[in-house]
């Protein structure tokens, strides 16, 4: 009983040695990863323009239609 009880710790202190917790990447890894945070960050800047010029001509034709409307 005992024999099997050290081996067990034996078994989980070598286990709990080994294992690694970090994320250990190469340079090119880490730079490919801010490369896509990069460009996620670009694709997001330019929907928002985008949405900010769709919103803006939405304005502008309101802004058209009420001045016609005015006018009769």
């Amino acid at each position: 009983m005992k024999n099997i009880l050290l081996a067990f710790i034996f078994l989980f202190t070598i286990g709990t040695v080994l294992t690694s917790c970090r994320d250990e990447r190469t340079p090119d890894e880490k730079i490919e990863a801010a490369m896509e945070e990069v460009k996620d960050d670009i694709e997001e800047a330019s929907d928002d323009v985008k949405d900010a010029a769709e919103d803006l001509e939405d304005e502008i034709n309101e802004a058209i239609e009420e001045a016609g409307d005015d006018n009769k």
